[in-house]
């Protein structure tokens, strides 16, 4: 890892970052809440967004997915309200792998050309492009119009007349046509609207397998309705009809995966989302966030990233994976460069920013994953969470700061932010498909917060109130420093327990580390307590004062976000500084 620096994703929402529209009508059309574009990414947008310290931008939503909008003059066919949730569209129910979503360009004939001119700025801007590949499912009217000549879409010769083939791209219910789910708990597509298409038919014959493996001819309104499964090899009995990779094989690089598919033959759905992925980085874009990638066998991400990495060995490479008992797999075996925290450090650091718990079971967490935290994506909020500041979750987005201070801190992995979690936006609005809580991925919608950040497309900032333009330069403090670290991709020891032992009315609301590297040495304390200030000596264990080779006397210790001054005393070996720390209060002490 030497000379490397951390890793900072920005996941932004494609069609809600530019919107500057606060309409937010419930099920509103596309003319009356508006959408962003691709071209709202200005220089100065993304510039701003560079400067609050990010090195890779997600831009999520891009492939042309299903959306509820005629774009038939383009040569695009409509999609049907009943098998697409919400008007705008899921970004995880992909319609044309080879195209972008007609609704982020200004010119929809020019849609494609639009986003390669994003990527351009984008890298401009210093900054790295991450798109979604969504391998376990595609839209339910998946069309792949733009593939290009000599491939073929997904399903396009499949033998219907089976459950199951090696070669189909999909599952069948052989001679039984495809019924659209009962609509329940109030819920009609489009919010019950007058529509053409709402009429309760979608043709389908016969009919597929839902996304999230059903098996039913009418999915349950609970199942991925609008979304089929891709079939990579695995027979209906859940058996294999590929070869199985080796136990030792994880320990293996990327060329030798590469390899070792090479001479072996393939399911098709393997080799057509290779093709995809190629597609995509033969385009410019540097790497990918995989959707439910652990609903797929950890031979095709093998096969898949090995192929990636050949043609870029940077490429960087994000799933979902929500079992911890499979991340290794999916790491070595799978050859995935992160996945995400969620299950362990994301689920405990929730539950401390909600005021239950204590900061004891961070160090816990985090050494149980020690041999694989590289990997382990941290984030506080993304598309599928709830806000930091909806009274869901935390009712508070300040309560994020001492999580948020430890996620970007605690270990070598890249650290995530959701636009809008910067300026604590709560989500508070009635979209259409799915509640408040989570900022909406199904309709049109505005992001009231990130818009008065976004100030008329100026991204200054000109609209924020005092507590959003605090919370934001916090945010801008840590991450520009966190990408600049050293010691951030160094070592690591826990002070916190060593602490808790030595050292009078330290408190389990706190938690304290220590990171280094030759160049740089850093104490981070942070209080999670949203009320209590804390006052104590906070000591140094003696094998820190001896790696560190601090001499007797006083050491001027100085705070990397807020620039506070605490004077280190080190005496034989044994080394303390009085700390008093306020409610939700970080410090990342440099040690000179």
């Amino acid at each position: 890892m030497g000379g490397s620096k951390k890793k900072v994703v920005y996941q932004v929402f494609a069609r809600l970052f530019g919107n500057t529209n606060t309409n937010n009508k419930p099920w509103g059309t596309i003319e009356e809440n508006g959408v962003g574009k691709f071209s709202d990414f200005s220089k100065k947008a993304l510039q701003e967004i560079k400067n609050l310290g990010v090195t890779h931008i997600w831009y999520t939503g891009v492939p042309h997915h299903a959306v509820i909008n005629d774009y038939t003059a383009y040569g695009i066919s409509n999609d049907d309200p009943d098998v697409v949730k919400g008007r705008a569209g899921s970004p995880y129910a992909v319609k044309d792998y080879y195209n972008v979503n007609p609704d982020l360009a200004d010119r929809p004939e020019n849609r494609l050309q639009e986003f390669v001119d994003l990527i351009d700025r984008t890298h401009k801007s210093q900054l790295k492009v991450i798109i979604d590949i969504v391998p376990n499912h595609v839209a339910r009217n998946y069309e792949g119009k733009s593939t290009p000549e000599g491939q073929e879409p997904f399903g396009a010769s499949d033998d219907t007349s089976v459950e199951y083939h090696r070669d189909n791209n999909f599952y069948y219910i052989p001679s039984t046509p495809f019924q659209v789910p009962e609509w329940r708990d109030g819920y009609l597509p489009l919010g019950g609207e007058k529509h053409k298409g709402v009429d309760h038919k979608f043709y389908e014959n016969p009919a597929k397998w839902t996304g999230n493996g059903s098996r039913l001819a009418q999915p349950d309104f609970n199942d991925w309705y609008e979304t089929v499964k891709i079939n990579y090899g695995v027979r209906p009995d859940g058996s294999y009809d590929f070869e199985v990779l080796a136990d030792d094989f994880g320990a293996k690089d990327h060329k030798a995966h590469y390899e070792f598919w090479q001479k072996r033959s393939v399911p098709d759905s393997w080799v057509k989302f290779k093709d995809i992925a190629l597609y995509w980085i033969d385009m410019g874009v540097d790497g990918f966030r995989y959707d439910m990638a652990e609903m797929v066998p950890v031979e095709f991400w093998s096969y898949m990233n090995s192929n990636i990495k050949m043609k870029n060995p940077e490429a960087f490479l994000m799933a979902e994976v929500y079992n911890p008992n499979e991340y290794r797999n999916y790491i070595f075996k799978g050859k995935m460069d992160y996945l995400y925290d969620k299950v362990e450090m994301y689920d405990s650091l929730k539950h401390i920013m909600q005021g239950n718990g204590w900061t004891d079971h961070i160090p816990v967490v985090k050494n149980g994953t020690k041999d694989i935290e590289h990997h382990l994506l941290h984030f506080l909020e993304n598309h599928d969470e709830q806000r930091i500041a909806s009274p869901e979750f935390a009712g508070d987005a300040r309560k994020g700061k001492p999580a948020m201070v430890v996620s970007a801190t605690m270990t070598t992995a890249p650290i995530m932010v959701y636009f809008g979690q910067e300026v604590g936006e709560p989500a508070a609005e009635k979209a259409g498909f799915g509640g408040p809580s989570r900022t909406s991925i199904f309709d049109y919608i505005g992001v009231p917060h990130h818009q008065r950040w976004l100030n008329d497309k100026k991204f200054d900032g000109g609209q924020l109130s005092g507590n959003e333009a605090e919370l934001r330069d916090f945010y801008q403090r840590l991450l520009t420093f966190t990408v600049k670290s050293d010691a951030l991709m160094g070592a690591y020891q826990d002070i916190h327990f060593y602490n808790k032992d030595h050292t009078e009315y330290y408190n389990h609301h706190v938690l304290s580390y220590v990171r280094w590297s030759e160049n740089e040495k850093l104490i981070i304390i942070s209080n999670f307590d949203a009320n209590d200030w804390f006052g104590f000596e906070l000591k140094l264990p003696e094998n820190i004062v001896r790696e560190w080779q601090l001499s007797d006397g006083e050491h001027t210790i100085v705070d990397a976000l807020y620039g506070v001054e605490k004077i280190l005393r080190v005496e034989n070996a044994s080394a303390q500084v009085r700390i008093d720390i306020d409610p939700l209060e970080s410090f990342i002490f440099i040690v000179k």
